[in-house]
């Protein structure tokens, strides 16, 4: 009865394991909403399937050589092997012609998923009108503690834990953080890229079918970071478009003092709607000048070129420009022997007719290279 109530137990789990394997196989990664995470996905497969090619035959060779070779009757059994040029030719060309295949792999996709690579899509602006390529989407993404704030520019509002995408129209997301590192991931739509406080990231996506999930954070950054989560969804041009009449009917205004409220760490804030941004509230944030009396990093870098022009001490444009005081010098390789003089770093020009290495090719003087 024991044993019995045992088994069922084992049956159980193993049940439940089979489950949660079975529900993790529906995760955004390997379901995809984008082309970009689309040919995310297929990169996974590829070199899962480039890899099995040596995991499955030495997984089967195993076998088959304790079989084969086993000491008993029906056994090659040979103690005083110890060299064969095949099964070293095999063993050696087959892993590395798939560690070519595989970084050929890798270094393609890297440069045709780059982030900052725009997407060439064509999408549709009202239902029974023809294709026609439309212009990228800005939305600017700030990781907050531990919130996500939305900033549509062009239309004019925001969103903290909400990102609504129209579907087939690219999107041009600008990337930053409020406070500290973070990693913005969508992944149903395209890949992780890190959000740093006073630095801009770049992700260009696009969804092309609809979609109702999650994104989050994918580093570590307090408390909070569990519950940091944004709900992202995919829709038509005219939902969108009602989700922008809806968002302006809020009443809400993301102004700088609700920004300075934001960045207050809050933990699994619901979604917020705002009718209306002001247009430098992104800006401030990236350049470390939102709270009162903070300097912009524009606005200290351009003082610091000034005073570096004043005090002579700022570098010049270019290599061709000239220098803040007199004319710039002319290099010694443009100069004549004649010209360049001597002194204690400066040898005399050498007769090539008498140097030591052509009438004595063996004289020590040959090594000095003064």
């Amino acid at each position: 009865m024991q044993l019995q109530t045992v088994s069922n137990r084992l049956k159980c789990a193993a049940l439940a394991v089979c489950v949660l394997l079975l529900g993790a196989c529906d995760r955004g990664v390997l379901n995809p909403a984008g082309d970009v995470a689309r040919q995310q996905r297929d990169l996974i497969y590829i070199s899962t399937a480039l890899m099995l090619l040596i995991i499955v035959p030495v997984m089967v060779l195993i076998v088959v050589f304790a079989w084969r070779y086993r000491k008993g009757n029906g056994g090659t059994y040979d103690p005083k092997f110890d060299h064969s040029t095949s099964l070293e030719l095999v063993i050696w060309s087959a892993p590395l012609l798939i560690i070519i295949a595989l970084g050929a792999l890798t270094w393609s996709s890297t440069h045709l998923l780059d982030p900052f690579r725009p997407i060439n899509a064509k999408a549709t602006a009202l239902e029974g009108q023809a294709e026609k390529s439309l212009p990228p989407l800005r939305v600017q993404v700030v990781s907050l503690d531990w919130k996500w704030l939305f900033i549509y520019p062009e239309q004019g509002i925001a969103t903290v834990n909400d990102l609504v995408l129209p579907l087939d129209r690219p999107v041009r997301f600008d990337i930053t953080s409020s406070n500290m590192m973070n990693t913005f991931y969508a992944p149903t739509m395209a890949g992780m890229v890190y959000a740093m406080p006073g630095m801009q990231s770049t992700l260009h996506a696009v969804l092309d079918r609809p979609v109702d999930d999650q994104g989050y954070s994918g580093n570590y950054s307090g408390a909070g970071f569990s519950g940091m989560r944004f709900r992202i969804r995919g829709v038509s041009e005219q939902q969108f478009a009602g989700w922008i009449g809806q968002a302006k009917a809020s009443g809400r205004t993301l102004d700088r003092a609700t920004a300075i409220a934001l960045l207050k760490p809050t933990e699994k804030v619901p979604p917020i709607l705002f009718a209306a941004a002001e247009p430098d509230i992104y800006k401030r944030i990236l350049e470390r000048c939102l709270l009162p009396g903070q300097p912009c990093m524009s606005e200290v870098m351009a003082k610091d070129m000034g005073r570096g022009m004043h005090q002579g001490m700022a570098m010049p444009a270019g290599r061709g420009s000239a220098p803040i005081a007199g004319q710039k010098p002319e290099g010694a390789l443009m100069k004549s022997p004649e010209e360049k003089g001597t002194g204690t770093n400066v040898g005399k020009p050498i007769d090539p007719s008498k140097a030591p290495g052509v009438t004595k090719p063996g004289d020590p003087a040959n090594r000095n290279m003064s």
